[in-house]
C-alpha cells in the first residue's frame, strides 16, 4: 500500500511535469504549428500548381527551411535554397553516373556534394543541407528515367512557401531572445553566486568549480548573438514584428555587454582562486560584492523578461557591488586582492552599460558611488579579460 504522504508527492511530481509540458509547449508550440502548416501546404501546392502526383521533395524542403532557419536570419536563408536545391541537382546527376551498390553510391554522391561545398567555403549550414538532400536522393527518391528537375521545382515551392510563412506568421521574437538570453544571465548569476560562497567559506574546490562553470559560458553567449541575429532579421522583414525593433535594441545592448561580462567574470573566478591561495583572510566585503554582481545579473534577467520595466534594480546592485570592493583597499593592498576588486569593478561596468548606459557614464557612476573623483579614462579598444585561456 502506498502512504498517503507518497501519493501527494506522486501528484505533486505529476503537477510539476504537467506544468512543464506546458510551459514547454507554450514556448515552442508555434513553430511546430508553423512547420506543419508548411508542410502541408507546400505539398498541396506543389501538386496543385506543378501536377506532380507526389511532391515528396516540397514538405522535406519546408519542413527543413523553418527548421533550420526559424527567427529568421536571410543569410542561413539563403544557404538552405542553396544547399537544398544543389543537393538535389547534385544527388541526381550522381547517382546516374555511379554505378554498384546503393551504400557505394551514397558514399560518393555524399563526398562530392560535401567536397564541392567546402572547396567553395560554404558554411556548416550549407554543408548539412547539401548533405540531407543528398541521402534522401540517393536512399528514397533515386532517378529512375534520367535527369529531372522537378524534384528541384517541388523543393523550391517548398522553400519559397516556408520562408513567406516565416515572414507573415514568424516565431515571436522578443520571446526568442528571452529564452535565448536566459541561460546566459542564469549561467552568469550562478557563477558569481559560486564565487562569493568560496570566498565566504575560503573554500578553493568551490572557487574551481565556479571557474569551469564560468569558462562553459562562452558557448551560450555565442548562441544568445546569433539568436539576436535572427531575431532583428525576424523584426525587420516581418511587417507583424516591426514593432519589436524598439524592445530588441535593449536585448542588443544587453547582450554586447554580456559578452564583456563573461569573460570578466571568467578572470574574476581565476582571480578569487588566486587570493585564496595567496592570502590568509578573506575581507568580508569582497564575497558580498560579488554577491551583489550576481543579484544584478538576476535583475537584467528580470528586466529583460519585462519584470520589473526598469533597470533600478541592476544599477543599484552593481554599484553597491563597486563600492563594496573599492572600500577593501582601504584596508588591504596586496596584488591579489587588488586584482579582484578590479575584476569586480570591471564586471559592475559592464552591467552598468548592460542597462544601457555608454562607458564614461557607466565609471563616473560607479566612482561616484565609490567615492572617487570622476576620471577621465578613454573607453578601452578592445574587450577587456576576452582571453578564453583565463
Amino acid at each position: 500500500m502506498f502512504s498517503k504522504d507518497g501519493q501527494v508527492s506522486e501528484i505533486g511530481a505529476l503537477r510539476g511535469r504537467l506544468q512543464g509540458g506546458i510551459g514547454r509547449l507554450r514556448d515552442r508550440g508555434w513553430p511546430v504549428l508553423q512547420t506543419a502548416l508548411a508542410a502541408g501546404l507546400a505539398y498541396f501546392l506543389a501538386k496543385l500548381l506543378l501536377g506532380h502526383p507526389q511532391p515528396f521533395f516540397a514538405a522535406v524542403a519546408a519542413v527543413i527551411t523553418l527548421g533550420a532557419s526559424v527567427g529568421w536570419a536571410v543569410n542561413r536563408a539563403i544557404q538552405v535554397i542553396l544547399g537544398v536545391s544543389l543537393g538535389l541537382v547534385i544527388a541526381d546527376l550522381l547517382v546516374l553516373f555511379v554505378l554498384g551498390a546503393r551504400p557505394l553510391q551514397l558514399a560518393v554522391v555524399l563526398a562530392v556534394a560535401m567536397g564541392a561545398v567546402v572547396f567553395f567555403g560554404g558554411g556548416p549550414l550549407l554543408l548539412t543541407q547539401i548533405a540531407i538532400s543528398s541521402i534522401i536522393v540517393v536512399t528514397l527518391e533515386a532517378p529512375q528515367k534520367g535527369f529531372s528537375l522537378d524534384r528541384v521545382f517541388d523543393a523550391l515551392v517548398g522553400i519559397g512557401l516556408a520562408l513567406v510563412i516565416g515572414v507573415l506568421l514568424p516565431v515571436d521574437p522578443e520571446r526568442r531572445i528571452a529564452r535565448a538570453s536566459r541561460p546566459v544571465l542564469d549561467a552568469l548569476a550562478t557563477t558569481l553566486e559560486g564565487v562569493a560562497a568560496s570566498l565566504e567559506s575560503r573554500d578553493e574546490t568551490k572557487a574551481e568549480g565556479a571557474l569551469l562553470e564560468a569558462r562553459e559560458t562562452d558557448d551560450r553567449v555565442d548562441e544568445l548573438r546569433a539568436s539576436l541575429n535572427a531575431a532583428r532579421d525576424t523584426a525587420r522583414l516581418s511587417p507583424v514584428r516591426r514593432r519589436s525593433l524598439d524592445r530588441l535594441q535593449s536585448y542588443v545592448t544587453a547582450a554586447e555587454n554580456l559578452d564583456l561580462a563573461v569573460p570578466n567574470a571568467r578572470v574574476l573566478s581565476r582571480s578569487a582562486l588566486r587570493l585564496l591561495r595567496k592570502t590568509e583572510s578573506t575581507p568580508n566585503a569582497l564575497p558580498a560584492a560579488v554577491l551583489n554582481l550576481s543579484r544584478a545579473v538576476r535583475g537584467l534577467a528580470s528586466y529583460l523578461d519585462g519584470s520589473p520595466r526598469t533597470t533600478d534594480d541592476v544599477r543599484r546592485y552593481a554599484l553597491a557591488a563597486g563600492r563594496g570592493a573599492t572600500g577593501v583597499l582601504d584596508h588591504q593592498r596586496d596584488l591579489a586582492t587588488s586584482a579582484l576588486v578590479g575584476q569586480i569593478r570591471s564586471t559592475a561596468v559592464d552591467l552598468l552599460r548592460a542597462t544601457g548606459m555608454d562607458y564614461t557614464s557607466a565609471l563616473d557612476a560607479l566612482e561616484e558611488a565609490a567615492g572617487d573623483p570622476p576620471a577621465d579614462a578613454p573607453e578601452p579598444a578592445h574587450k577587456p579579460g576576452n582571453d578564453r585561456s583565463a
